[in-house]
């Protein structure tokens, strides 16, 4: 055993999880990595992933990870005793709870993302739930650090209970929100005769909905089923929304005041001033970014050496030829290349911009992989 270039495994490798992690710790931590998959990877049976790693990562489907475990607690017989057993689902305290049962020290992670398409999980969180861990400290620390992910600890039972919030309760009024969508928008022109009249607001929840129905749908079933703090999280929503129906329906000055007081000011004083004024200039700036994405002048170009001077290079195009930018900004395309939208001016001349475009490519500076037509 070695806790300065261990083996690693993965159980579930071929899950988009599985293969991101491969990649991640085979280039970006140089580690040998074996894996365990039904779906493909079954080159070393279980029994021979236990003995063939020193890191076990557990990456399988919610629903199935404590039967998993299990399984391999059985597998494994004692021989993990020198190993770290991770796992990175959505729920932590069942499988962490299995895990204890092994011999192996024990921390349970949950990266609070999908699998990304970028190296690493900087800008995201990720929750550590640390349950026994001793001479594989300073490896996981150094692994966690390698993520860039902003890390926060918490026992499993607290993560379960947060969960119902953070995921359980936006998943659940989103996919609410797609059901009565569906029921009521073909009466108004459906989606796309909705989409000239969108609000900001709308235009936030209609793409946390679209995120969720592009998503594999096991992952926000088991969210919902195999959380038990979920449950009683929905009682008190449909709770509310159950009075909000009620008011509306009495309609009288009354009810008014009881929606105002019940539903918007003692919530604005559990919030409190600061964190609603926080919150309301973020609401904003996601107003101005979503504007910034709607214009139809606009370029996107992928650079394909970072270097310093990159980006300096690619604006000097558009300076050469008095071409006013309206925004820039930086995004990853589906296969995770990193991409540049630039927006520029309405009134500004279509030849002079023809005429940027074939320079970044023919200076090298860039590809231009998406404009108007």
């Amino acid at each position: 055993m070695t806790n300065d270039k261990p083996r690693i495994g993965l159980v579930g490798s071929q899950g988009a999880y599985g293969r991101w992690l491969r990649h991640f710790f085979e280039d970006r931590m140089g580690l040998h990595v074996f894996g365990h998959d039904p779906s493909g990877d079954t080159a070393l049976s279980e029994r021979a992933l236990i003995e063939a790693v020193d890191v076990l990562i557990f990456c399988a489907p919610i629903r199935q990870t404590p039967a998993v475990i299990s399984h391999y607690v059985a597998q494994a017989a004692g021989i993990e005793r020198e190993q770290l057993w991770l796992d990175i689902t959505s729920i932590k305290a069942v499988p962490v709870a299995v895990m204890l049962t092994s011999q192996a020290e024990v921390v349970g992670l949950h990266p609070m993302s999908a699998a990304p398409k970028a190296a690493t999980l900087r800008g995201r969180s990720m929750v550590v739930c640390e349950a026994r861990l001793d001479k594989w400290r300073p490896w996981l620390e150094d692994f966690l650090a390698a993520t860039e992910a902003d890390c926060v600890r918490a026992d499993a039972e607290q993560h379960d209970r947060i969960m119902a919030l953070v995921q359980g309760m936006v998943h659940a009024t989103h996919m609410a929100q797609g059901a009565v969508l569906r029921e009521l928008a073909p009466a108004v022109g459906d989606l796309d005769g909705i989409r000239p009249f969108s609000s900001v607001g709308y235009e936030l929840d209609v793409a946390v909905t679209r995120r969720i129905l592009a998503s594999n749908p096991a992952i926000y079933q088991d969210i919902q089923f195999e959380n038990p703090h979920v449950a009683p999280m929905l009682e008190r929503l449909a709770a509310h929304l159950d009075t909000l129906r009620d008011l509306v329906r009495q309609g009288d000055d009354e009810a008014r005041d009881r929606m105002r007081e019940t539903l918007l000011e003692q919530s604005r004083a559990y919030v409190g001033e600061q964190a609603i004024a926080e919150g309301s200039y973020a609401f904003e700036r996601l107003g101005y970014l979503l504007a910034d994405l709607h214009e139809p002048r606009y370029i996107s170009v992928f650079l394909p050496v970072d270097r310093p001077g990159s980006l300096r290079a690619l604006l000097s195009v558009f300076e050469q030829r008095g071409i006013n930018l309206d925004s820039i900004h930086s995004s990853r395309s589906a296969d995770g290349d990193l991409l540049f939208r630039i927006g520029v001016s309405r009134d500004g001349d279509t030849l002079a911009l023809r005429s940027a475009m074939s320079a970044i490519e023919a200076e090298g500076i860039g590809r231009v992989v998406d404009a108007p037509g």
